[in-house]
Protein backbone atom coordinates (compact mmCIF):
# COMPACT_ATOMS: atom_id res chain seq x y z
CA UNK A 1 0.00 0.00 0.00
CA UNK A 2 2.96 2.30 0.33
CA UNK A 3 3.44 5.37 2.88
CA UNK A 4 2.99 8.60 3.02
CA UNK A 5 5.08 10.31 5.61
CA UNK A 6 3.56 13.53 5.04
CA UNK A 7 6.89 15.59 4.18
CA UNK A 8 7.58 17.84 1.76
CA UNK A 9 10.85 16.41 0.00
CA UNK A 10 13.82 19.02 -1.00
CA UNK A 11 13.65 19.63 -4.79
CA UNK A 12 16.91 18.61 -6.34
CA UNK A 13 16.97 22.00 -8.89
CA UNK A 14 16.63 24.44 -5.97
CA UNK A 15 19.36 22.28 -3.90
CA UNK A 16 21.70 22.32 -6.70
CA UNK A 17 21.10 26.08 -7.13
CA UNK A 18 22.08 26.69 -3.63
CA UNK A 19 25.06 24.09 -3.70
CA UNK A 20 23.14 22.03 -1.26
CA UNK A 21 23.62 24.20 1.48
CA UNK A 22 20.65 22.84 3.55
CA UNK A 23 21.89 19.67 3.41
CA UNK A 24 25.28 20.32 4.09
CA UNK A 25 23.95 22.18 7.38
CA UNK A 26 22.40 19.46 7.85
CA UNK A 27 25.38 17.24 7.77
CA UNK A 28 27.28 19.25 9.72
CA UNK A 29 24.47 19.64 12.65
CA UNK A 30 24.79 15.88 12.87
CA UNK A 31 28.74 15.09 12.60
CA UNK A 32 28.89 17.71 15.61
CA UNK A 33 27.36 15.64 18.26
CA UNK A 34 27.47 12.17 16.39
CA UNK A 35 30.68 9.42 16.14
CA UNK A 36 28.70 7.53 13.75
CA UNK A 37 25.64 8.78 11.50
CA UNK A 38 23.06 5.73 9.78
CA UNK A 39 20.85 7.38 7.19
CA UNK A 40 17.39 6.24 6.79
CA UNK A 41 16.17 5.03 3.27
CA UNK A 42 19.99 5.87 2.17
CA UNK A 43 18.25 5.10 -1.78
CA UNK A 44 16.65 8.47 -0.92
CA UNK A 45 20.21 10.06 -2.21
CA UNK A 46 19.68 8.95 -5.09
CA UNK A 47 15.71 8.85 -5.93
CA UNK A 48 12.63 9.63 -4.20
CA UNK A 49 8.84 8.21 -4.24
CA UNK A 50 7.30 11.94 -4.20
CA UNK A 51 2.87 11.41 -3.75
CA UNK A 52 1.30 14.41 -5.13
CA UNK A 53 -1.07 16.47 -2.77
CA UNK A 54 -4.08 14.46 -2.56
CA UNK A 55 -3.12 11.15 -4.03
CA UNK A 56 -2.80 7.86 -2.11
CA UNK A 57 0.96 6.32 -2.14
CA UNK A 58 0.50 4.04 -4.55
CA UNK A 59 0.05 6.71 -6.81
CA UNK A 60 3.46 8.98 -7.14
CA UNK A 61 6.90 8.67 -9.21
CA UNK A 62 10.32 8.49 -8.73
CA UNK A 63 12.40 11.67 -8.80
CA UNK A 64 15.86 11.10 -9.12
CA UNK A 65 18.71 13.69 -7.20
CA UNK A 66 22.53 14.41 -7.86
CA UNK A 67 23.63 11.11 -5.81
CA UNK A 68 27.47 11.77 -6.57
CA UNK A 69 27.12 15.09 -5.33
CA UNK A 70 25.34 14.51 -1.66
CA UNK A 71 27.47 11.42 -1.39
CA UNK A 72 30.90 13.47 -1.84
CA UNK A 73 29.41 16.45 0.50
CA UNK A 74 28.64 13.61 2.35
CA UNK A 75 31.97 11.79 2.79
CA UNK A 76 33.21 15.44 3.01
CA UNK A 77 31.80 15.91 6.30
CA UNK A 78 32.28 12.65 7.82
CA UNK A 79 35.71 12.77 7.08
CA UNK A 80 36.37 16.43 8.54
CA UNK A 81 34.28 15.36 12.24
CA UNK A 82 35.71 11.84 11.98
CA UNK A 83 32.48 10.30 11.98
CA UNK A 84 31.36 7.05 10.12
CA UNK A 85 28.45 6.64 7.91
CA UNK A 86 26.15 3.73 7.44
CA UNK A 87 23.64 3.54 5.12
CA UNK A 88 20.22 1.65 5.02
CA UNK A 89 20.63 -0.04 1.49
CA UNK A 90 17.57 -2.20 2.72
CA UNK A 91 14.44 -2.85 0.04
CA UNK A 92 14.28 -1.59 -3.82
CA UNK A 93 17.84 -1.10 -4.12
CA UNK A 94 18.75 -0.20 -7.70
CA UNK A 95 21.79 -1.89 -9.51
CA UNK A 96 24.99 0.13 -8.39
CA UNK A 97 23.90 1.51 -5.20
CA UNK A 98 25.73 -0.42 -3.34
CA UNK A 99 28.68 0.04 -5.32
CA UNK A 100 28.46 3.96 -5.62
CA UNK A 101 28.04 3.57 -1.49
CA UNK A 102 31.00 1.77 -0.98
CA UNK A 103 33.18 3.78 -3.27
CA UNK A 104 32.22 6.60 -1.36
CA UNK A 105 33.00 4.87 1.96
CA UNK A 106 29.42 4.48 2.99
CA UNK A 107 29.03 1.34 5.07
CA UNK A 108 25.82 -0.70 4.15
CA UNK A 109 22.94 -2.62 6.01
CA UNK A 110 22.81 -6.33 6.29
CA UNK A 111 20.02 -8.11 8.08
CA UNK A 112 20.03 -11.39 9.38
CA UNK A 113 16.84 -12.38 7.58
CA UNK A 114 17.56 -11.21 4.35
CA UNK A 115 20.99 -12.56 3.84
CA UNK A 116 20.59 -15.62 1.07
CA UNK A 117 22.17 -16.94 -1.56
CA UNK A 118 19.18 -15.56 -3.78
CA UNK A 119 21.03 -16.14 -6.84
CA UNK A 120 21.83 -19.82 -6.03
CA UNK A 121 19.88 -22.73 -3.65
CA UNK A 122 17.96 -19.82 -1.84
CA UNK A 123 19.36 -21.28 1.82
CA UNK A 124 20.56 -19.06 4.51
CA UNK A 125 23.60 -17.46 3.90
CA UNK A 126 26.97 -18.85 6.07
CA UNK A 127 28.98 -16.21 8.11
CA UNK A 128 31.85 -16.31 5.58
CA UNK A 129 30.04 -15.18 2.66
CA UNK A 130 28.80 -11.75 4.10
CA UNK A 131 29.90 -8.91 2.77
CA UNK A 132 32.51 -6.69 5.32
CA UNK A 133 31.25 -3.36 4.67
CA UNK A 134 27.83 -3.15 6.61
CA UNK A 135 26.45 -2.94 9.95
CA UNK A 136 25.01 -6.25 10.92
CA UNK A 137 21.76 -7.00 12.97
CA UNK A 138 18.91 -9.61 13.17
CA UNK A 139 16.55 -7.03 13.35
CA UNK A 140 15.54 -2.96 12.61
CA UNK A 141 12.87 -0.75 13.57
CA UNK A 142 11.34 -1.63 10.17
CA UNK A 143 11.15 -5.31 10.88
CA UNK A 144 9.55 -7.59 13.79
CA UNK A 145 11.32 -8.18 17.16
CA UNK A 146 13.36 -11.43 16.66
CA UNK A 147 11.05 -13.00 19.55
CA UNK A 148 7.76 -12.20 17.23
CA UNK A 149 9.54 -13.89 14.28
CA UNK A 150 10.80 -16.97 16.66
CA UNK A 151 7.19 -17.28 17.53
CA UNK A 152 5.11 -15.84 14.40
CA UNK A 153 3.49 -13.64 15.90
CA UNK A 154 4.46 -11.18 13.06
CA UNK A 155 2.12 -12.77 10.69
CA UNK A 156 -0.65 -12.74 13.45
CA UNK A 157 -0.12 -9.29 13.36
CA UNK A 158 -0.25 -7.94 9.47
CA UNK A 159 -3.37 -10.65 9.62
CA UNK A 160 -5.38 -8.71 12.02
CA UNK A 161 -4.03 -5.08 10.16
CA UNK A 162 -5.53 -6.98 6.43
CA UNK A 163 -1.81 -6.75 5.34
CA UNK A 164 -1.40 -9.98 4.18
CA UNK A 165 -2.02 -10.99 0.29
CA UNK A 166 -2.53 -14.47 0.46
CA UNK A 167 -3.80 -16.83 3.21
CA UNK A 168 -2.78 -16.10 6.82
CA UNK A 169 -1.87 -20.25 7.20
CA UNK A 170 0.35 -19.87 3.87
CA UNK A 171 2.02 -17.07 5.57
CA UNK A 172 2.32 -18.77 8.56
CA UNK A 173 3.60 -22.25 7.45
CA UNK A 174 6.54 -19.76 5.19
CA UNK A 175 7.53 -17.88 8.25
CA UNK A 176 7.82 -20.70 10.72
CA UNK A 177 9.94 -23.01 7.62
CA UNK A 178 12.20 -19.60 7.44
CA UNK A 179 12.99 -19.41 11.07
CA UNK A 180 13.56 -23.02 11.65
CA UNK A 181 16.27 -23.67 8.23
CA UNK A 182 17.66 -20.51 10.49
CA UNK A 183 18.00 -22.14 13.47
CA UNK A 184 18.99 -25.42 12.06
CA UNK A 185 22.12 -23.26 10.73
CA UNK A 186 22.82 -21.86 14.11
CA UNK A 187 22.97 -25.64 15.56
CA UNK A 188 25.44 -26.72 12.97
CA UNK A 189 28.06 -23.90 13.41
CA UNK A 190 27.50 -24.83 16.99
CA UNK A 191 25.98 -21.39 17.96
CA UNK A 192 23.43 -22.61 20.31
CA UNK A 193 23.49 -23.25 23.87
CA UNK A 194 21.14 -25.92 24.07
CA UNK A 195 19.46 -26.92 20.55
CA UNK A 196 15.73 -26.22 21.28
CA UNK A 197 14.05 -29.48 21.00
CA UNK A 198 10.88 -28.13 19.81
CA UNK A 199 9.45 -25.67 17.25
CA UNK A 200 11.27 -21.98 17.02
CA UNK A 201 10.68 -19.82 20.29
CA UNK A 202 10.88 -22.85 22.48
CA UNK A 203 14.10 -21.55 23.97
CA UNK A 204 13.87 -17.66 22.88
CA UNK A 205 16.28 -16.27 24.89
CA UNK A 206 18.78 -18.47 23.62
CA UNK A 207 18.00 -18.56 20.50
CA UNK A 208 18.31 -14.73 20.03
CA UNK A 209 21.52 -14.95 21.98
CA UNK A 210 22.56 -17.58 18.94
CA UNK A 211 21.64 -15.06 16.18
CA UNK A 212 23.96 -12.75 17.90
CA UNK A 213 27.23 -14.99 18.15
CA UNK A 214 26.25 -16.13 14.02
CA UNK A 215 26.42 -12.12 13.14
CA UNK A 216 29.69 -12.28 15.16
CA UNK A 217 31.11 -14.98 13.35
CA UNK A 218 30.65 -12.51 9.82
CA UNK A 219 33.16 -10.29 8.65
CA UNK A 220 31.05 -7.54 9.29
CA UNK A 221 32.50 -4.07 10.28
CA UNK A 222 30.05 -3.53 12.73
CA UNK A 223 26.96 -5.47 14.45
CA UNK A 224 23.73 -3.69 16.34
CA UNK A 225 22.04 -5.03 18.66
CA UNK A 226 18.07 -3.66 18.70
CA UNK A 227 17.42 -3.28 22.90
CA UNK A 228 13.99 -4.84 22.20
CA UNK A 229 15.65 -7.97 21.46
CA UNK A 230 17.21 -8.10 24.87
CA UNK A 231 13.77 -8.20 26.69
CA UNK A 232 11.99 -10.08 24.45
CA UNK A 233 9.48 -7.82 22.92
CA UNK A 234 7.09 -8.37 20.61
CA UNK A 235 5.75 -5.61 19.01
CA UNK A 236 7.30 -3.93 15.96
CA UNK A 237 7.76 0.15 15.93
CA UNK A 238 6.75 0.23 12.21
CA UNK A 239 4.36 -1.95 10.38
CA UNK A 240 4.95 -0.64 6.93
CA UNK A 241 1.56 -0.13 5.01
CA UNK A 242 0.16 1.46 8.03
CA UNK A 243 -0.98 5.14 8.84
CA UNK A 244 -3.69 5.12 11.51
CA UNK A 245 -4.10 1.42 11.81
CA UNK A 246 -1.27 0.75 14.46
CA UNK A 247 0.58 3.20 16.72
CA UNK A 248 3.90 3.22 15.09
CA UNK A 249 6.41 5.75 16.97
CA UNK A 250 4.68 5.59 20.08
CA UNK A 251 5.22 2.14 21.78
CA UNK A 252 7.22 1.89 24.71
CA UNK A 253 10.23 -0.90 24.85
CA UNK A 254 7.86 -3.47 26.55
CA UNK A 255 8.62 -7.04 27.47
CA UNK A 256 7.07 -10.27 26.41
CA UNK A 257 4.21 -9.83 28.30
CA UNK A 258 3.98 -6.30 26.50
CA UNK A 259 4.69 -4.13 29.70
CA UNK A 260 6.51 -0.99 29.06
CA UNK A 261 9.91 -1.57 30.66
CA UNK A 262 11.30 1.86 32.48
CA UNK A 263 15.18 2.58 31.96
CA UNK A 264 16.43 1.35 35.32
CA UNK A 265 14.40 -1.90 34.36
CA UNK A 266 15.80 -2.30 30.95
CA UNK A 267 19.50 -1.36 32.10
CA UNK A 268 19.36 -4.11 34.75
CA UNK A 269 17.61 -7.10 33.09
CA UNK A 270 19.10 -9.97 33.44
CA UNK A 271 17.73 -11.46 29.88
CA UNK A 272 19.79 -8.02 28.08
CA UNK A 273 22.58 -8.63 30.51
CA UNK A 274 23.13 -12.04 29.05
CA UNK A 275 22.91 -10.80 25.65
CA UNK A 276 25.27 -8.39 25.77
CA UNK A 277 27.81 -10.66 27.57
CA UNK A 278 27.32 -13.04 24.56
CA UNK A 279 28.53 -9.86 22.02
CA UNK A 280 31.36 -8.92 24.28
CA UNK A 281 32.65 -12.72 24.63
CA UNK A 282 32.75 -12.72 20.55
CA UNK A 283 34.50 -9.57 20.46
CA UNK A 284 37.37 -10.55 22.77
CA UNK A 285 37.11 -13.92 21.30
CA UNK A 286 40.67 -14.48 19.14
CA UNK A 287 40.57 -13.16 15.56
CA UNK A 288 37.41 -11.14 16.42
Amino acid sequence: RGQDWGLPPWRPDRLAASGHAPYRRLLRALFRYAGAVRIDHVMGLFRLWWVPEGSPPTEGTYVRYDADAMLALLALEASRAGSLVIGEDLGTVEPGVRETLRRHGVLGTSVLWFERDWEGDGHPLPPERWRSDCLATATTHDLPPTAARLTGEHVDLRDRLGLLTRPAADERAEAVADTAEWLALLGSLGLLDSPAAGPPGTDEAAEIEGFHRFLLRTPARMIGVWLPDGIGDRRPQNVPGTWDEYPNWRLPVSDAAGAPVALETLTTSPRLRALLEVVRAGLAAPGA
